[in-house]
């Protein structure tokens, strides 16, 4: 049975080579979250591997959202990232069949590509599903990084380089992201899809009302994460063209916020804030922030509480000879008005 059925949408080359900052060994000189500590989460949610599976609904959606994106792309894709494939979910959607609704009996994505390389920091969740069927209909090589901050790729090795739900916890995403469009081949695209700066606005709201009332404090249980208006930006200073940004949101219905809290350590997606207060939380503000959820957040006559995951949808192309390129401004043929119907631009007169 299919997530959607639960959701509810709300709606030239270079005469030179670009260069690209890469970390010195050690902790990045900004740090906001605890990389040990995310690694540790998601072996742990690895670990039990029902549980893992059955809370995987949300980074099994995304992906196939994100993999329809390579539809329009018209031409084969030889060798392919996975950048932070979580246990390859978006190698999952490639190979199934009829991934677009509106185009069935098309054949799966995993026949326009060659080799897709996984790569992620977690040895038990990358391999959690070696052993699925989905692994034969497509050429898929496993690898193991220390960290997802430092790329180990040379330049020009990937045809396309996809990212699902993973990029959201690198420290220095702008080198991250200078780091992809090196190892892009010319004229070949970065898409990837990460949770935006609104994701799970209810809980974080509650839980630090719940700590005022309880502790007369706020503490930080949610991690921050980017906001869209800064994602194009990140991209373009990072040399990617044709840029395509878009944000989706996805509302999914949980019985208490204890359930959902609990989807969240399963899915490895809990706090890793740097600086986080260590400890699980007190029985007070657990009750607390249930009450103070469902009194701001529930919906009249509906037992369960819901929870937005913002998604944050990006395109960008590594720039390459014979690529499209954007008209100068104003060398338009048609004017703007008679587009719109004629009339005139200025508001109404006063009287």
């Amino acid at each position: 049975m299919s997530l959607r059925q639960f959701l509810r949408p709300t709606a030239f080359s270079r005469p030179f080579t670009r260069t690209y900052a890469s970390q010195t060994p050690g902790n990045p000189v900004l740090e906001i979250f605890n990389r040990k500590v995310k690694h540790l989460q998601k072996d742990r949610a690895a670990q039990n591997v029902e549980e893992s599976r059955k809370t995987d609904y949300i980074k099994d959606e995304v992906a196939m959202r994100l993999c329809e994106r390579l539809l329009d792309i018209k031409r084969d894709i030889p060798k392919v990232l996975d950048l932070g494939a979580n246990s390859c979910n978006i190698a999952r959607a490639l190979t199934m069949p009829d991934i677009d609704p509106d185009m069935p009996n098309t054949p799966p994505l995993a026949n326009r590509i060659s080799q897709l390389t996984c790569v992620d920091t977690s040895h038990a969740l990358l391999h959690r599903d070696a052993d699925d069927p989905f692994n034969k209909e497509i050429n898929l090589k496993r690898e193991v990084v220390p960290d997802l901050e430092t790329l180990p790729y040379e330049p020009n090795s990937f045809d396309a380089v996809l990212s699902s739900l993973s990029i959201h916890w690198i420290n220095d995403l702008p080198s991250l992201l200078a780091q992809v469009n090196s190892i892009l081949k010319p004229d070949c695209p970065f898409i990837a899809a990460m949770f935006g700066g609104d994701t799970l606005f209810e809980l974080r709201t509650s839980l630090q009302l719940a700590d005022l009332e309880r502790r007369g404090g706020v503490s930080p249980h949610v991690s921050p994460l980017a906001d869209v208006r800064d994602v194009g930006g990140l991209l373009n200073k990072a040399g990617f063209k044709m840029l395509t940004v878009d944000v989706e949101d996805i509302v999914v219905d949980y019985p208490d916020t204890f359930a959902l809290m609990q989807d969240l350590q399963s899915m490895g997606e809990n706090n890793a804030i740097l600086h986080r207060e260590l400890g699980p939380l007190s029985r007070d503000v657990l009750l607390a922030n249930e009450a103070i959820y469902r009194q701001l957040h529930a919906e009249d006559g509906s037992r369960g509480i819901p929870a937005t995951f913002r998604l944050i949808y990006m395109i960008g192309w590594k720039e390459g000879e014979g690529q499209a390129q954007p008209l100068a401004r104003g060398s338009g043929e048609m004017n703007l008005k008679d587009l719109l119907g004629g009339g005139d631009f200025s508001g109404p007169k006063n009287q």
